[in-house]
């Protein structure tokens, strides 16, 4: 059954038939194989969906988007160029912290891209900075979305391999802050070598003038991870919370969004949720049908054998991973491999939450290659290049965001330190 339901995916990705399509009709072919029921195959898919921090992802993605259209990403911009813009290389750095401070609310890095590439990608144009350079930029830093809580893929982590999605957030916290500087760091350093941003503090605001415009957009992610932390809300919770925080901020007080365009944003914003949901809902049958065939102890009883270690493992699975998450959406590939390789990964001593931070951060680097990568397509759609002229320009960041990957792998403190000091076990 799972050779016939693997050959089915395969065939379906060549002739390009959708991720989420390829997965569901690979599950349907299994249950035709084995004679099941095929009302196992509507079971499973409303079951995988049918779970309430799932709530979270339209909510986290229609305060993205609110954000986008509300004036809150343009101010934060502001702030963040009065911290960092003042150096050669400096609008780049910008773009790097303004994605973090983004992320803490947004949880998407699609969202991020479109919010602040349309503002920094142009200014960066304008700035001396090579078009292509500044959509790889944007694309890179972007993938902060995902890492710094709240994530919308930390959610799927969660549910998935069933691990505390308050500490996955909060252990979130020390790989988004260290990729941060590591961007930030090689971006002031390639700005000076190649004469980029000489005029990079041109139009700077002191920080004082910045945070009196932003104070009240900088105080969303400290309500939003506060409430979280603080034990007044729940994720899901935080993420409705967001959203009309958002639509106050947007609507009635920068006035930058009109009640007019609430609509049309939602809209957007369910036609995101779906595909989303329509990809949990036929990973989630996929899951079952394989763990039914006895697929995850199979692989785990091949990896226990192979590779002794669980330095071995985790530099093999980290090399797995970063061919998967080129050809593979990243929700997909949480959906379907956490419950597959956390049993294993826990069998070789490693800690759920440390290994969902690998996994994360490993498949966020396929939001930035290609051929699938999901960043990709928003900052060149953002830049109005092609995607052919970004590749060249990427290749230093993920090199970069690699290298972070390995301290992250092999130094788990810098994931649980903050886990563990809040979460006493």
């Amino acid at each position: 059954m799972s050779l016939t339901m693997l050959i089915t995916m395969i065939v379906c990705f060549a002739i390009s038939v959708s991720i989420a399509v390829s997965i569901g009709l690979a599950s349907v072919v299994g249950i035709s194989v084995t004679n099941a029921n095929m009302l196992i195959a509507a079971k499973e898919m409303f079951t995988s969906i049918n779970k309430f921090p799932l709530a979270a992802i339209p909510f986290f993605i229609l305060a993205g988007n609110l954000m986008e259209t509300g004036g809150i990403s343009k101010r934060l911009v502001e702030f963040a160029k009065s911290l960092v813009g003042g150096i050669q290389g400096g609008l780049a750095a910008t773009c790097v912290l303004t994605c973090m401070i983004f992320a803490a609310v947004s949880g998407s890095s699609v969202a991020t891209t479109f919010a602040i590439g349309s503002i920094l990608i142009p200014a960066l144009v304008k700035h001396g900075y090579p078009v292509n350079y500044a959509a790889a930029l944007q694309a890179t830093s972007a993938e902060l979305g995902v890492i710094i809580p709240p994530s919308i893929p930390m959610i799927l982590y969660g549910v998935s391999a069933e691990v505390s999605i308050g500490e996955l957030f909060i252990a979130g916290f020390g790989p988004g802050i260290l990729i941060g500087v590591a961007l930030m760091a090689f971006a002031v350093i390639y700005a000076r070598i190649k004469g980029y941003g000489k005029d990079d503090h041109v139009g700077k605001l002191s920080v004082v003038v910045a945070a009196k415009q932003a104070w009240l957009a900088l105080l969303m992610p400290v309500i939003i991870l506060g409430g979280i932390y603080g034990g007044v809300f729940t994720p899901t919770e935080a993420s409705v919370v967001a959203v009309f925080y958002a639509l106050i901020l947007g609507v009635f007080i920068y006035r930058e969004t009109r009640l007019s365009d609430v609509l049309r944003i939602v809209r957007k914003s369910v036609l995101s949720s779906a595909v989303i949901m329509f990809i949990i809902a036929n990973a989630g049958l996929f899951s079952f049908m394989i763990t039914r065939a006895g697929v995850p102890e199979a692989i785990g009883a091949f990896l226990a054998d192979t590779l002794k270690s669980p330095h071995y493992f985790l530099l093999g699975v980290n090399a797995a991973l970063f061919v998967i998450g080129m050809f593979i959406e990243t929700s997909a590939s949480i959906i379907v491999l956490a419950p597959i390789l956390v049993p294993v990964a826990i069998k070789f001593g490693v800690d759920p939450v440390h290994f969902g931070m690998i996994m994360i951060v490993n498949l966020a680097l396929g939001m930035i290659t290609p051929p699938f990568g999901v960043n990709l397509f928003a900052a060149c759609t953002v830049a109005k290049i092609s995607l052919d002229r970004i590749i060249s320009r990427l290749i230093p960041f993920v090199l970069v965001v690699l290298a972070c990957l390995m301290l992250i792998t092999y130094f788990p403190p810098l994931s649980l330190f903050l886990r563990d000091l809040v979460y006493v076990k």
